[in-house]
């Protein structure tokens, strides 16, 4: 927290500042509640949402280790090229653009170091939080939801597996194969690993961008309907989501 420069950063930047230096967990529910812009005023929700992908990233060294580690050989055995700046960086991991040697255009997604170890650590630290509360605030019975605790617990220990991520990733696209409303990257198995994901590169806007996506000439009230539809297809049809 020493980070944190109450005379120089207003309230925003001062709680993502926190959230960022307590670790993954209070990361990942920063980034949940950025999602929540009926609840949260609008300067909190938008500095919460650099939390999704513009955490600061850890250094090439550690992703080219990573790799290295995972696959037994040299990183330039693996890719043709590989960009060391990340395009992506968040709670649990990282996205780096690549070449196959084969041509392909890829997404590699690495886990960050020791980030088993410090989910474990921050998940201890919460159920701590948790009893102390239970026990000292009176309404601490209602307030405190084990359940809840336990399924963030959860959450955070399969975010961590990124073959599992990638089984899902598949299964997801398998369900939209005739790509007509939702196209899904593919996933190269040959080159996953627990901590190392790679994927089909694919390039777009983020839906809360309005500004490029009335810029480019969307159909917004297109768009919204076929978000809808996907999830209700994800839900009602195929229990997958």
């Amino acid at each position: 927290l020493s980070l944190i420069k109450p005379k120089k950063n207003n309230r925003a930047i001062r709680l993502r500042l926190a959230l960022e230096s307590l670790g993954p967990i209070f990361i990942k529910f920063g980034q949940m509640l950025s999602t929540r812009k009926d609840l949260l005023p609008n300067d909190i929700a938008i500095e919460l949402s650099k939390l999704q992908d513009k955490v600061p990233p850890f250094e090439f060294k550690k992703v080219k280790q990573t790799i290295e580690n995972a696959y037994s050989k040299k990183i330039s055995s693996v890719f043709k090229e590989f960009n060391e700046k990340p395009v992506a960086s968040a709670s649990v991991a990282q996205v780096h653009f690549a070449i196959l040697h084969n041509g392909e255009k890829v997404a590699v997604k690495t886990l960050r170091p020791n980030i088993e170890s410090e989910v474990k650590k921050d998940i201890k630290l919460l159920h701590l939080i948790a009893n102390i509360l239970y026990k000292i605030w009176s309404d601490g019975k209602r307030s405190v939801s084990y359940t809840h605790l336990r399924a963030h617990e959860t959450l955070m220990n399969l975010v961590c597996r990124l073959l599992l991520e990638a089984g899902h990733c598949s299964h997801l696209g398998e369900n939209f194969k005739d790509k007509k409303l939702l196209i899904v990257p593919n996933i190269f198995w040959d080159y996953c690993h627990e901590k190392v994901m790679v994927m089909e590169r694919m390039d777009g806007i983020p839906i809360s961008n309005l500004d490029v996506i009335k810029k480019n000439k969307i159909n917004l009230p297109k768009l919204a309907k076929n978000g809808v539809e996907i999830f209700f297809t994800q839900v009602f049809r195929d229990g997958f989501f």
